[in-house]
């Protein structure tokens, strides 16, 4: 059944137009993915539909009165009142009723007070009459679906939790349409898996914007794309998108290069003077100047985000050696006796619950913070570049000019000197933008913004905390693959699964209570190697105390199925490597010889009766020494493993194509 009709609708704001004559019906049941580059017109999509703005021109057109709800990208941190009290506040009309009868009842429950039954009998009464008695039924029932105490104060709780107490405040009106605007934004893995499989088995209509690709691949039935000022819809899920937007592209560009061959005849046509304006050649004319205006609004359509990474000198070879660390903030501990040695080129992601200690970890492994047991020693000739998720390291009341270039008009980039205006455009920032203050930007932009003052900074190790929020999905594609070209250490603290399966090397993970424990490879890998016989299933404490085990890893976006997927097939059995496995088999190799190497080198030094000597008789210089050997035993031992689990399938995946 169709629910909405949106019918040649246009919408400006003084500018260009965000929708031109955008044409779209969304029908019950489906669950839509709404992508778009940021600023190109998903919020004022959504904005029509709710019926906050009209359409310049054109219709919506509603079949009958479908409710409409939304659950705001920003939710609110400090709003007064109990659980109850805000996710009955969606219903504005019932709320005092509902407000005393609940107060009422508290209080009963708290004094056992009978006097107060007549009084809760006749505010029943009119709940009852006005229909409010059925609204407070369903904010019960949403509550219960939740799983969070309805008494419990709101400023209190966690933000995941404040997330679901909203998208409650939205399931108590019962909507026809639900719209999402980034619901896993800053939201840790348990809270994303858990609004994921929440909105699997909602039986409504909803539409939802998402940076996060693994969630859109889960969900969405249907693909909507805005660009242009146009809706592009692609039944399917996300990878068929991508795999039909790239045909569609390959098909555009051939339909471009036969326009342009045609272009560069007629202009070379009319230069030939006189004859070209012969009246028998006047519509030819007219044809030539229609066809350089569509040359023009081909050249205005939005570029592409150009992402170049200043890279140092080289650093040591060893970044980070970390040796039983511990720290905690008084009783609570975050890192106990956690080891890793972080080596040039690696690439580690790093996973948990938010407030586990993330952040207090990687001021540990860069040297801000001293652990308070064990030893962390850093790399030489260490360049650091870091990425705030708060984006602390931008002045909010500044330019965007002068966060950059601090009042310059040059900047060096790569060793090269460059306007900051043609550098700003490199990241979407049109001129006229330049001069803002960084405070009118979107959530996108100052992230696009940070990571133009990041990259132009010369580094060799990069530190990314969270630098996919916000992001849209063509940009954080670029972003990856600048990242996998960047020959330097990077560490990055995500909860985005599908940024750490197509990028990091090792995954370091908070286990809960100071355990902290690293796997090779990404998301999917780390799942895998907890599912191996004799480990225990891997498990994501959620911000309340609960224990969430995630669900078998869905499908990635670029057609596999991992782990436990739909197809149930074992990792061996997975068909084509990916982009990150395959340039991860081409190192593995060069990997092996280094370890073997250096193994024998420092068996070598552990067999001569000179390295005693020579090290004054330092018990822990020796000991030191004999750990590193058992470390790279246990290195050797697990690239090999992984080296023939990747040659297996790619032989396999060889043998089914000859």
């Amino acid at each position: 059944m169709e629910l909405i009709w949106i019918n040649e609708v246009s919408v400006s704001f003084g500018g260009p137009r965000l929708l031109a004559g955008a044409t779209l019906r969304i029908e019950a049941g489906e669950r839509i993915g709404l992508l778009g580059r940021n600023g190109a017109g998903k919020s004022t999509l959504m904005k029509l539909l709710r019926g906050d703005i009209t359409p310049d021109a054109g219709e919506i057109i509603r079949n009958g009165e479908v409710r409409i709800a939304m659950l705001p990208q920003d939710v609110p941190d400090d709003l007064p009142g109990t659980v109850y009290d805000i996710v009955a506040a969606g219903g504005r009309e019932h709320l005092e009723r509902l407000r005393e009868y609940h107060d009422l009842t508290v209080q009963m429950s708290r004094s056992g007070d009978g006097s107060l039954l007549k009084k809760l009998a006749e505010v029943q009464h009119r709940l009852e009459t006005s229909g409010a008695w059925l609204y407070h039924q369903r904010v019960e029932k949403v509550i219960a679906m939740i799983d969070i105490e309805e008494h419990a104060e709101f400023r209190l709780i966690s933000a995941g939790m404040k997330r679901r107490v909203f998208l409650a405040r939205a399931l108590a009106n019962d909507p026809d349409l639900l719209l999402l605007d980034e619901p896993t934004n800053h939201l840790d893995l348990s809270s994303i898996l858990w609004i994921e499989n929440f909105l699997l088995k909602f039986e409504k209509t909803i539409m939802f914007v998402t940076h996060d690709r693994e969630f859109l691949q889960r969900l969405a039935t249907r693909i909507v794309e805005i660009d242009g000022g146009r809706l592009s819809a692609f039944p399917g899920n996300y990878a068929t998108y991508l795999a039909r937007r790239q045909a569609l592209r390959e098909a555009q560009e051939k339909e471009w290069e036969k326009f342009d061959k045609k272009l560069a005849r007629e202009e070379a046509w009319v230069r030939q003077g006189i004859k070209a304006r012969r009246t028998r050649n006047e519509g030819r004319v007219r044809a030539l100047a229609q066809m350089r205006r569509e040359g023009a609004r081909r050249q205005e359509q939005a570029g592409n985000v150009r992402l170049t990474i200043g890279e140092a000198d080289r650093s040591g070879k060893v970044v980070v050696e970390a040796t039983k660390i511990s720290f905690a903030y008084d009783d609570e501990i975050i890192v106990d006796a956690f080891s890793t040695t972080i080596i040039r080129g690696d690439k580690v992601g790093i996973m948990g619950p938010n407030g586990i200690g993330k952040t207090t970890l990687l001021k540990i492994l860069l040297g801000d913070l001293e652990p308070q047991q064990g030893r962390v020693r850093l790399g030489t000739g260490l360049q650091i570049a870091y990425f705030d998720q708060l984006r602390a390291q931008l002045d909010e009341n500044r330019t965007l000019k002068d966060n950059i270039a601090d009042g310059n008009d040059m900047v060096i980039v790569g060793g090269i000197a460059r306007h900051v205006i043609g550098y700003l455009q490199d990241f979407l920032f049109p001129p006229a933008q330049i001069l803002s203050p960084v405070s009118s930007l979107s959530g996108g932009e100052r992230n696009r913004l940070l990571l133009a003052k990041l990259f132009m900074l010369p580094s060799n190790v990069l530190v990314l905390d969270e630098p996919t929020n916000d992001l849209d999905a063509e940009t954080l594609e670029l972003l990856e693959e600048r990242l996998l070209d960047y020959s330097g250490t990077i560490l990055i603290v995500s909860h985005d699964r599908a940024f750490l399966n197509n990028l990091v090397t090792s995954t370091i993970v908070f286990a809960g209570k100071g355990r902290i424990q690293e796997y090779v490879g990404g998301y999917d890998d780390w799942l895998r190697q907890q599912q191996t016989p004799g480990r225990a299933t891997p498990q994501l404490r959620v911000g309340e105390g609960e224990i969430l085990p995630p669900p078998p890893a869905p499908s990635r976006v670029s057609g596999q199925t991992s782990p436990g997927g739909r197809d149930g097939k074992p990792p061996q059995e997975r068909q084509k490597l990916s982009y990150k496995e395959t340039r991860e088999l081409a190192g593995l190799p060069q990997t092996i010889e280094t370890l073997e190497e250096e193994r024998r080198c420092l068996i070598t030094t552990l067999n001569s009766p000179a390295f005693y000597v020579n090290a004054g008789r330092d018990a822990v210089e020796i000991k030191k020494a004999s750990h590193r050997l058992e470390a790279l035993e246990e290195d050797l031992n697990a690239a090999y493993t992984r080296w023939n689990e990747l040659e297996n399938r790619a032989a396999k995946f060889n043998g089914k194509t000859a």
